[in-house]
């Protein structure tokens, strides 16, 4: 691959993340990590990737736990879920298996972007 596709490529990923779909975005940052293995793009280009790679990981779980959590309050009026709960749910029905600390620091970023109306108590997220 050109270096020319590559960035073709990568702009690519950017617009699927603006669109919010990133499964699709994840599946060619997948394809060009196996390209970058095999070429010798400048580190500019190689960089970019793998931040975007990062960001879209984090931007795919916070989707998928902001729809759990959507998810687990309309079944009842929760007004506080246990981080266990919801890491258990997430594992369960969405295949997310997140380490604790990366669940935590995604709610978080859910919070800081105004996604999400919570914050923490020991162990659970209480709604405002």
């Amino acid at each position: 691959m050109k270096q020319e596709e590559f960035v073709q490529r990568l702009q690519e990923v950017q617009d699927l993340m603006n669109r919010e779909k990133y499964l699709e975005a994840l599946n060619i940052l997948a394809k060009l990590k196996e390209v970058e293995k095999t070429h010798n793009f400048n580190y500019d280009l190689v960089h970019k990737l793998y931040q975007l790679d990062s960001n879209t990981h984090s931007l795919y779980n916070q989707q998928i736990i902001l729809d759990r959590i959507k998810k687990m309050q309309s079944f009842s009026n929760l007004n506080e879920i246990l981080l266990d709960d919801l890491k258990n749910q997430l594992s369960e029905h969405d295949g997310l298996d997140l380490e604790d600390s990366i669940l935590h620091r995604e709610l978080e970023l859910l919070i800081l972007r105004g996604n999400l109306s919570c914050y923490f108590d020991g162990n659970k997220i209480r709604f405002e």
